[in-house]
């Protein structure tokens, strides 16, 4: 809503009046994105006015259908795969446990024997080899952060704790989530009034207020913790750039538009609101748990950017300049008897910006045909203007980008959750092998611990 805003321009508001008219209409409108339904749809109007809005609809499709989805898939099947195995191994565990009781008992019957066996493992390792073992597991090592500075007052002291204590991040979070709450009721209240019947004033005094708390916060972080232990931690640099960010932006708006009114022009306070409630929002991305990153091998992206950029160079060559507003040329092919257009084609659709003139508007095509929604448009389209062997071309990129790509993603997002949880699993099987080996000898209780290493 606040990136689609209604504007004075009628003509320019089609992306506000059909899809972020208000705020039940705009999440919908993403709800809808988010399962790919309505993709390129949603994006049509804004891309044909501007190619930069494509990078909302893109990110938001990444992060939401490519990632969060399929991160929701890897957590349910591990969630599912983790109960299965806590009830096997809890099998398991009272069979050897009974196997271990029986052997007690029976062992206890009979006199010790004479001679007994003595046993005698080779298999030693030595210092450096020990080192080496615990080198290659230790590969992200802890890092640590600088000391926070020692105050002699016992006032001081308290104000450290009280600052630098996880309840006050905390306390942070639920005052970025009532600032975003005010943010939602005043869009919602203004959802369809004209921009001159808006109260500005009202909506940045919230904004201020808020921005010195945001202000307020990072100093007394500062305070507790010192400069250089707060910037150690990317989430305090992150609050940080964003809080300087956006003082500076309500003093620009403020000294600039206010004193200045020869910058109306060029910028509005309605603008500048809307910058700075875009920068809070995007604050409140902070109370996001840190997402394990997926480290893909650096062949691997170099080749899916240049598998990308070699298909929209073949584009290109292909289909610049083939297909052409219906302003331009002749609808005759995509036309009824009565003149009207098809419904579902790409006239009717208007997805005349989707097309290969250049290397921009190639890329931006190559993705709503992976993203596979309507994608039979495109095939359809091109293959019209063009030739009937163009679907070659695009049934050749659904295949590697959507069938492959998508599924590949899924199965390392998988993978990485599986091998994350194995390797604690590793460790905590080499602390008791270090600590306890008797866990481990003969009749053993955690005898084949480690067989699902092999």
């Amino acid at each position: 809503m606040l990136l689609f805003a209604r504007t004075k321009d009628n003509q320019q508001d089609k992306e506000w009046v059909v899809y972020f008219r208000n705020l039940p209409e705009s999440l919908t409108s993403l709800l809808v994105l988010l399962t790919t339904a309505n993709n390129p749809d949603v994006m049509i109007p804004a891309y044909s006015k501007n190619r930069a809005y494509s990078i909302f609809f893109i990110l938001f499709t990444v992060l939401g259908n490519l990632f969060l989805m399929n991160l929701l898939t890897a957590i349910i099947y591990n969630q599912f795969r983790g109960y299965l195995l806590k009830s096997v191994q809890s099998s398991l565990f009272r069979r050897r446990l009974g196997i271990r009781a029986a052997f007690e008992v029976l062992s206890s019957l009979k006199e010790t024997p004479a001679s007994s066996l003595k046993m005698r493992s080779c298999d030693q390792l030595s210092a450096a080899q020990f080192q080496k073992l615990f080198e290659e597991l230790d590969k992200d090592a802890i890092k640590q952060h600088p000391p926070s500075p020692e105050y002699q007052s016992h006032f001081m002291q308290k104000m450290q704790f009280a600052f630098g204590h996880p309840y006050f991040g905390y306390l942070g979070n639920v005052v970025a989530l009532a600032n975003i709450i005010s943010i939602c009721v005043v869009l919602v209240m203004d959802a369809d009034k004209q921009p001159s019947e808006r109260d500005d004033f009202f909506l940045g005094a919230i904004n201020c207020f808020f921005i010195l708390y945001y202000l307020l916060e990072m100093l007394l972080k500062i305070l507790a913790m010192g400069l250089k232990r707060y910037l150690s931690y990317p989430s305090n640099r992150f609050d940080g750039l964003l809080t300087v960010i956006l003082l500076v932006s309500v003093l620009l708006a403020y000294i600039f538009l206010d004193l200045r009114p020869e910058f109306m022009g060029l910028l509005s306070l309605w603008d500048m609101v809307r910058l700075v409630n875009m920068l809070i929002v995007f604050r409140f991305l902070r109370i996001i748990p840190n997402m394990k990153v997926i480290a893909f091998p650096s062949t691997t992206r170099i080749s899916l950017l240049v598998v990308f950029y070699a298909f929209a160079i073949t584009g290109i060559m292909l289909f610049q300049g083939a297909v052409v507003p219906l302003g331009n040329t002749s609808a005759a092919n995509t036309t009824n008897d009565n003149g009207t257009l098809q419904c579902g084609t790409y006239e009717q659709l208007e997805y005349w910006p989707n097309n290969f003139d250049d290397f921009a508007a190639a890329v931006v095509t190559l993705w709503d045909v992976m993203v596979v929604n309507n994608w039979q448009v495109f095939l359809d389209a091109f293959s019209r203007y063009s030739s009937p062997w163009a679907k070659i071309y695009f049934v050749a990129w659904w295949l590697i980008s959507s069938v492959i790509w998508v599924n590949l993603f899924v199965a390392l997002l998988l993978e990485v959750r599986k091998w994350s949880h194995l390797n604690l699993k590793f460790l905590f099987y080499v602390v008791l092998l270090c600590f306890f080996p008797p866990l481990f000898e003969s009749p053993p209780l955690f005898g084949s611990a480690l067989e699902e290493w092999n």
